[in-house]
């Protein structure tokens, strides 16, 4: 793996100016004057319409045109975005909204409360698979007046007021989408939302220009003219792109996990490790429960012992992270260390393939099973690659599957795979992106980040309920704490590494990450001062 690293970065090294700028779209050349930020978007998004489609390449882009309520602090306090005050009733099941009152769609038009009873109480409910889990929990969702909403639940739901960020309910214009189908509405080709910033060009497999919205609600706001997203697919492109200056902020995974440390040590580049507090992420293997042999709960404790997680997190991860020990990130409010664990150990996994009777045969293969490669970059084909040569030991023949991130996207809702990795976000709070995986309510087909695996248990069910709606903190960690326990015995999935990511950017911008959303904020306050 050093190896390899070294290859490329000598191969980078060599590469010349002329080429790099080749790959960049002719605009962005003259884009560099004040007011202009040049990003990485890394794949490049399916779409824009956050609504739909909650990839992370989409969060990034997106969240510059569409905002919710709220934002949040790094330590998950509530500010305001749509939404400039709030108020809770002390039962905890009312929670009232006042809105912006010169809040304007891109289209001119006014938002309204009704825009947020449409968007809570009918479209998020049909297709986005967090907020079904949210907002099934109001009794009743009214505007009081054109500028005032009230939430009523039918009882606590303890982080409610956590589900208001941009991706979780990000806010969809009534006027436009209702009475439509959501999934066929020709506007989620041309997004409209009410962000700091607009669509202005697409150039498909290039890049992404939005440009200041001059109407937007927050006075002086925003400060930056244009933002250039720009599509680079290859990750020694994305390294020079950022080492010559041609783009000026990276986030994620788009560099190479050996490419960090270096580039961070350029002298007019920082390195920032915050903004990533709302997703903490684990990287994963899911299994899809309906087909054998991951039917068999045996099967997949097999393949966890047969995965060397301190391994994965050093060659794959570049101890970017934390080796993972269940569904919560250890930064995760409830997180519970005391669970069952998976140490790499071969033998116990052939004694538990052994005992489900798939002996191996003459050529020492027991079963063939089929990896659908998650396509976030070479780190996953590397992971990929990995997984295969790990479970071959066991006598588990891996075919990897490849897809592009739409049809990744597409064969995840819709079942049609055996195994896949993940690494979803955990939006600060159990209750808000853990449960939806495991949920028998959101087993949903074709919605992607539900409940894919198919994976049931009513008291997994009852638990994660109990959680949800306990009043404090020591009922919630109880509910937590045994759903975490029977998760890790039954494994749907695999859990493996905790990720952590760096932001790259450079020095002359600032009060570009200022929540725990970080790169995917409205980046309202980002601003060049140098």
């Amino acid at each position: 793996m050093k190896d390899l690293a070294l290859t490329r970065r000598t191969l980078l090294a060599g590469a010349s100016a002329t080429s790099l700028l080749s790959l960049l779209p002719g605009p962005a050349l003259a884009a560099g004057g004040a007011g202009v930020l040049n990003v990485i978007a890394f794949p490049e998004p399916p779409t824009l319409f956050i609504g739909l489609d909650q990839n992370g390449s989409t969060q990034t882009v997106a969240g510059k045109i569409y905002e919710s309520l709220l934002t949040y602090d790094f330590d998950f306090t509530p500010r305001p975005s749509l939404a400039k005050s709030w108020e809770i009733s002390p039962d905890g099941r009312t929670y009232t909204f006042k809105l912006q009152e010169n809040a304007k769609w891109h289209d001119g038009k006014p938002f309204t409360a009704d825009d947020v009873v449409f968007t809570t109480k009918e479209f998020l409910m049909e297709v986005h698979p967090r907020a079904r889990v949210i907002f099934e929990n109001c009794e009743t969702i009214e505007a009081l007046d054109p500028h005032t909403v009230r939430f009523a639940l039918k009882k606590p739901f303890a982080p409610f007021l956590m589900a208001f960020e941009m991706s979780t309910a990000p806010m969809i214009p009534a006027h436009l989408y209702k009475g439509t189908n959501y999934r066929t509405n020709p506007n989620n080709a041309k997004p409209i939302g009410t962000g700091p910033f607009k669509l202005a060009e697409w150039q498909k497999g290039s890049f992404i220009r939005l440009v200041r919205n001059p109407d937007y609600h927050g006075e002086g706001e925003p400060h930056l003219d244009e933002m250039y997203f720009h599509i680079l697919p290859d990750a020694g492109s994305r390294a020079l792109a950022l080492e010559q200056g041609r783009v000026q902020q990276t986030q994620f995974q788009d560099l190479e996990p050996f490419d960090v440390q270096r580039l961070a040590s350029l002298p007019n580049i920082q390195l920032i490790t915050k903004g990533y507090e709302f997703y903490a992420p684990v990287a994963r293997i899911e299994f899809n429960t309906r087909v054998k042999p991951f039917d068999d709960k045996r099967f997949r404790q097999a393949v966890n012992y047969a995965l060397d997680r301190k391994a994965i997190l050093d060659t794959i991860f570049f101890s970017q992270g934390r080796v993972a020990t269940g569904p919560l990130n250890s930064k995760t409010r409830f997180y519970d260390a005391d669970v069952t664990r998976y140490a790499f150990d071969l033998e116990k996994a052939k004694a538990l393939l052994d005992d489900m009777g798939l002996k191996p045969g003459a050529n020492g293969v027991r079963t063939q099973v089929k990896f659908l490669r998650l396509p976030w970059g070479e780190s996953w084909a590397r992971f990929a690659e990995y997984v295969k040569q790990s479970l071959a030991k066991v006598g588990i023949a891996v075919e990897i599957e490849s897809a592009d991130p739409a049809g990744w996207t597409s064969r995840y809702a819709n079942w049609d795979f055996q195994m896949t990795s993940n690494y979803p976000y955990q939006f600060g709070d159990p209750a808000l992106g853990v449960a939806r995986f495991f949920v028998s309510s959101n087993i949903r087909k074709g919605v992607a980040y539900s409940n894919n695996t198919g994976y049931t248990n009513p008291r997994v069910d009852e638990l994660f309920a109990a959680g949800a709606s306990a009043l404090s903190d020591a009922e919630r960690q109880k509910a937590y704490s045994e759903v975490q326990k029977i998760l890790t015995d039954e494994v749907p999935m695999a859990w493996l590494v905790e990720v952590d990511f760096p932001t790259l950017i450079d020095k002359r911008f600032t009060d570009t990450v200022v929540s725990a959303i970080g790169v995917n904020e409205t980046y309202r306050r980002a601003r060049k001062v140098g």
